[in-house]
C-alpha cells in the first residue's frame, strides 16, 4: 500500500469514527476517565493536581481531588466530543445546543459593524460553538498544522466548512485577521496559552507568566467589539452556551492592562465551574522563575509559588518584559 493510499483510509477511517453518536464519544470517554482516576496511573492527572494546587490553594485536599476527578472526566469528554463535533454536520452539531445564555449580547455587537472578537478559553466543549456562530459572520482564525498531515487534513476540512478563513499563527496570519476586522469580520481567539517566543508577563492566579497580548492589541487597536464564550455540557446529550460582554475597561490602558481584563474574566470562570476548565497544560512555568515548577515535588512546587505570588503582591518582583511574539505585533491601520 503507498503512502497515498494508506493516508487516504486513515482519512476514511478517521471520518467513519468521527461520525459515531456523540453519547458513544462521552461513554468512552467516561470509562477511560474512571480507569484514570482508579489507578491515577497518568502524568496528565499529574499535572492536573498540581495545577489547581498552583491556582486555586484556599481549596481544600478533599474538594482538591474531588475537582481533579471532575476535571480528567470533563476534559477527555471534550476530546472526544471534538471528533464527534467535526465529523459532524453543522446542522447535526446545531441540533446539540439547546441554550444561549446572552445571546443579544452577539446580535447587538454583531449589528454595530466594527468587528467582532470572541475571546475562547480552554474551557469546556469550545469547538461546538462554531456551527452557531457560522450561521451568521464569516470568521478568520488562526490555525495550526497538527501535525500528522492526514490528522491536519482532518480536522481542517472540518473547521474550513463553517465560513472560516483559516491563517498562520503569525505575522501574515495577524495582518489577515487585522484586516477582516477593520471590514466588519469576526475572529476567534484563545488567550490562555504560552507564546512560542516571547510575550509579556501577565499575572495568572498572582503568578507573572508569559503571555500574548494578541487578543488585547487587536481590541485596541481595532475598537473592535469583545465578547466572552464558552460552552458546557449538559444532561441532556446537549450543550449551552454562554455569550458575555467584556469589560469595557480593556479598551483602556496599555496592552498589558487589556491582557488584566481578559485573566480577571477567566479566573472568575474557573472559579465558579474549576471542574471544566483544561487544566493538562503546564502553564505555570512560562517563567523564568517557574520553569522548573513541573520537576519539583508538589511541595516544592507550592512553596515556589506562594513566595513568588506573595513577592508579586508586595510589589517586590522584579521581572523585566520579555521581548513581544511575532503574533502579538498588531500592524497600524
Amino acid at each position: 500500500m503507498t503512502e497515498q493510499n494508506s493516508q487516504n483510509t486513515t482519512y476514511r477511517l478517521l471520518k467513519f469514527i468521527s461520525r459515531q453518536p456523540i453519547q458513544l464519544s462521552r461513554f468512552i470517554a467516561k470509562m477511560l476517565a474512571g480507569l484514570v482516576n482508579t489507578l491515577k496511573i497518568s502524568k496528565t492527572s499529574e499535572t492536573i493536581r498540581l495545577n489547581l494546587k498552583l491556582a486555586l490553594p484556599e481549596l481544600s485536599d478533599e474538594k482538591r481531588e474531588q475537582i481533579t476527578a471532575q476535571a480528567i472526566r470533563n476534559e477527555l469528554m471534550s476530546y472526544f466530543e471534538f471528533f464527534s463535533i467535526w465529523g459532524s454536520s453543522n446542522e447535526k452539531n446545531l441540533s446539540h445546543i439547546h441554550k444561549i445564555y446572552g445571546e443579544q449580547h452577539f446580535h447587538d455587537a454583531l449589528a454595530e459593524n466594527k468587528g467582532l472578537i470572541l475571546i475562547v478559553p480552554h474551557f469546556g466543549t469550545w469547538e461546538i460553538m462554531n456551527a452557531w456562530f457560522a450561521q451568521y459572520t464569516p470568521m478568520t482564525i488562526m490555525y495550526k498544522p497538527v501535525k500528522n498531515p492526514t490528522a491536519d487534513a482532518f480536522v481542517r476540512d472540518a473547521r474550513s466548512r463553517e465560513r472560516a478563513n483559516l491563517v498562520p499563527t503569525d505575522e501574515s496570519g495577524v495582518r489577515q485577521i487585522f484586516k477582516a476586522l477593520k471590514q466588519g469580520g469576526t475572529t476567534v481567539i484563545l488567550p490562555d496559552h504560552t507564546p512560542n517566543i516571547g510575550g509579556e508577563m501577565v499575572p495568572y492566579f498572582g503568578l507573572p507568566l508569559a503571555t500574548s497580548n494578541l487578543s488585547a492589541k487587536l481590541i485596541q487597536k481595532t475598537k473592535a467589539k469583545a465578547l466572552f464564550l464558552y460552552a458546557m455540557r449538559n444532561e441532556n446529550d446537549g450543550f449551552d452556551m454562554h455569550i458575555e460582554p467584556m469589560d469595557e475597561a480593556i479598551y483602556q490602558g496599555s496592552a498589558n492592562d487589556g491582557s488584566r481584563v481578559i485573566f480577571e474574566a477567566l479566573e472568575d470562570l474557573i472559579r465558579k465551574y474549576p471542574e471544566h476548565y483544561h487544566w493538562s497544560y503546564k502553564r505555570f512555568k512560562a517563567s523564568p522563575a517557574t520553569d522548573s515548577i513541573y520537576h519539583l515535588s508538589i511541595a516544592e512546587a507550592v512553596a515556589l509559588a506562594q513566595k513568588i505570588r506573595a513577592e508579586t503582591q508586595a510589589g517586590t518582583q522584579a521581572t523585566a518584559p520579555a521581548s513581544t511574539e511575532v503574533p502579538a505585533t498588531v500592524p497600524s491601520p
